[in-house]
């Protein structure tokens, strides 16, 4: 009998059911999978477990993309790397969103247990993994500073109305220098996107055509301050994609520098969580030791073999 390591963080979202977790255990002992189920209490547990776990066929996490991440960090900081899997109930699951899952848990467990194996391109900012999305400037901070209370209330409609509230303040501009295939660039920028995804924040369709194993990771600096530029922007975005705005520069590498001129009080977010990092310089990196169990739906889609 093959095991599963369950990690949930029954907070995630608008809570998780027992029942639901009873249900998801059947699902897995029918298909031969012995399983231990941890439940994560505080922010660092679902990263320390993994890091312990001695073996494991499969490790399968349900929980926001956040949980996701720290299960991602934990495994990559083991020498014997463990595969992994993620059942998204978080408020916007981008991650399960992209791969073709949606909230109903106990039918995305069918879905993975009958997919695919598969590389992923892991992202690195000095050397911390991020699974889809790092990002620093306007409206980065909110997903990490809207209240679990209200998002378990209101789900998505929580990060939209502090969102609007983000859109109303002063856009400040940084002065930073990036280098790309041994280029440099130099400017001011009112926020900066490194991803490897089609969907983020909620919004789908980003980038037209995202490869999980290209070993390449896509970059966004966008200078734009004016309100209704804002707007007029964010429409052509969700019309054609982020690669045909003004105001907006992108790139395609396997490895970014950015240093910004003076030091900085804003913090990145990586995966909707806040990254306790405030230096003066960051270097992006591809890892190529995550594999994860997926479900089949958007495998041809996203994955070059």
């Amino acid at each position: 009998m093959k095991t599963c390591e369950l990690i949930c963080n029954l907070e995630s979202g608008k809570g998780i059911k027992r029942k639901d977790l009873e249900e998801i255990i059947s699902k897995l002992e029918s298909h031969n999978y012995k399983t231990n189920l941890y439940l994560t209490e505080k922010n660092g547990d679902a990263k320390n477990y993994v890091k312990k776990i001695k073996q494991a066929d499969l490790v399968l996490s349900i929980g926001g993309d956040g949980t996701f991440n720290e299960i991602v960090s934990g495994n990559y900081q083991r020498k014997d790397k463990l595969i992994l899997s993620h059942i998204p109930v978080g408020t916007t699951n981008d991650i399960g969103h992209m791969l073709g899952l949606n909230k109903n848990i106990t039918k995305s467990v069918d879905k993975i247990l009958e997919g695919e194996i598969k590389q992923v391109d892991l992202g690195l900012i000095n050397n911390q993994p991020f699974v889809y999305v790092a990002g620093f400037g306007k409206f980065i901070n909110v997903p990490y500073q809207t209240s679990r209370k209200l998002k378990k209330k209101l789900g998505h409609l929580a990060y939209l109305i502090n969102g609007a509230k983000e859109f109303f303040q002063t856009t400040k501009l940084y002065e930073l220098e990036y280098t790309i295939d041994n280029k440099t660039y130099t400017g001011f920028y009112s926020l900066i996107l490194i991803s490897n995804a089609n969907r983020i924040a909620g919004f789908n369709n980003i980038y037209r055509d995202i490869k999980l194993d290209d070993n390449k990771f896509e970059v966004m600096f966008c200078n734009i301050t004016r309100r209704k530029d804002l707007v007029k922007t964010l429409l052509l975005i969700m019309n054609k994609g982020i690669t045909n705005v003004p105001g907006i520069y992108c790139h395609s590498c396997d490895k970014l520098e950015i240093h910004f001129k003076e030091s900085i009080k804003n913090n990145w977010t990586i995966d909707g969580e806040k990254l306790k990092d405030e230096r003066k310089s960051y270097t992006f990196t591809i890892n190529k030791d995550l594999k994860m169990l997926l479900p089949k739906k958007n495998i041809e889609k996203l994955f070059i073999k």
